[in-house]
């Protein structure tokens, strides 16, 4: 990778490529001649509209003083074959290591304050050329089961799933939209060493339901069900609609049997994991019979 033709090439005292994570960006650690730490995003030249867009919605972002990367330079760069975007970096340790270390009300606590982001990130309205929210999920709905019944693997409880999701499809109609952290959960976020929460990782930032941004939080149930039962409590102002129950249980219905066909090119592991879930997920619901899982108690 060619880095001479970024505009501040010239005072980096410090180039270390970062491998963690599923994003396609290559990602470098940067520091430079001001004592700066900084995190460099790389993306092929197709993908230039697209960060463009995430790098002015991060810039939206930051007015709402959420504690993330501040987004410094974005531009063209390796002789035209790669956009880039320069960040400032924050220094933590992963969430999802620290957070179940900690006493079960400090767990509750960062739950709640990454609920309080979350709406925060939610304040910024869908542009109004966004399709209409059910004609959107339902197709995507129908993508995922038909993907789930082709991929050779059959599972216990399917059934479940199945009926839930046509039994509540037509909750899906007249949603609001937002703009979508679109991966937000315990592995994107870090402990600052002051103790406090921040967020990372925005490349997936898309639009929708905000509710639907709840999808993922089956990964921080896994890892510590106060601080996923925090996060709920901190969006909501501890005042939980039962509609968004049964809306985030069509959510995570949809997403479970779609990780089971997603991951078979990853390897026996990432399936193994992703059928665990697929059970675990059953369980939460007492076979999809109550939205409310059980994981969910406030502290």
């Amino acid at each position: 990778m060619n880095f001479k033709d970024l505009p501040n090439y010239h005072t980096f005292t410090q180039i270390k490529q970062i491998h963690k994570g599923w994003s396609d960006d290559q990602k470098y650690y940067i520091e430079n001649a001001y004592g700066e730490k900084l995190l460099l995003r790389i993306s092929d030249i197709t993908e230039f509209e697209r960060k463009k867009s995430e790098y002015n919605s991060l810039c939206e972002l930051v007015k709402k003083d959420i504690p993330m990367s501040v987004p410094k330079e974005f531009g063209i760069c390796n002789d035209g074959k790669n956009v880039y975007m320069l960040l400032t970096w924050i220094e933590g340790e992963d969430a999802e290591k620290i957070i179940p270390t900690l006493p079960v009300q400090k767990q509750y606590e960062l739950g709640l304050k990454a609920g309080q982001i979350l709406k925060q990130i939610h304040s910024i309205p869908s542009p109004p050329t966004q399709e209409d929210w059910a004609l959107y999920f339902n197709k995507k709905i129908n993508r995922k089961i038909e993907g789930y019944k082709n991929c050779g693997i059959h599972l216990e409880g399917e059934d479940r799933f199945f009926t839930y999701i046509d039994e509540h499809r037509h909750l899906l109609v007249n949603r609001i939209q937002s703009l979508h952290h679109g991966d937000y959960h315990i592995g994107n976020m870090l402990i600052t060493p002051e103790g406090e929460l921040s967020i990372i990782d925005f490349n997936r930032l898309d639009n929708g339901d905000p509710w639907e941004e709840f999808n993922r939080i089956v990964w921080c149930a896994s890892c510590s069900k106060y601080f996923a039962s925090g996060r709920i409590d901190g969006y909501f102002n501890h005042d939980v609609p039962y509609l968004f129950w049964q809306l985030l249980a069509l959510y995570i219905s949809s997403n479970t049997l779609s990780s089971i066909y997603w991951a078979i090119p990853f390897g026996k592991s990432e399936l193994e994991t992703m059928i665990n879930q697929f059970q675990d997920v059953l369980d939460w619901y007492d076979q999809m019979s109550n939205p409310i899982p059980k994981w969910y108690e406030s502290v």
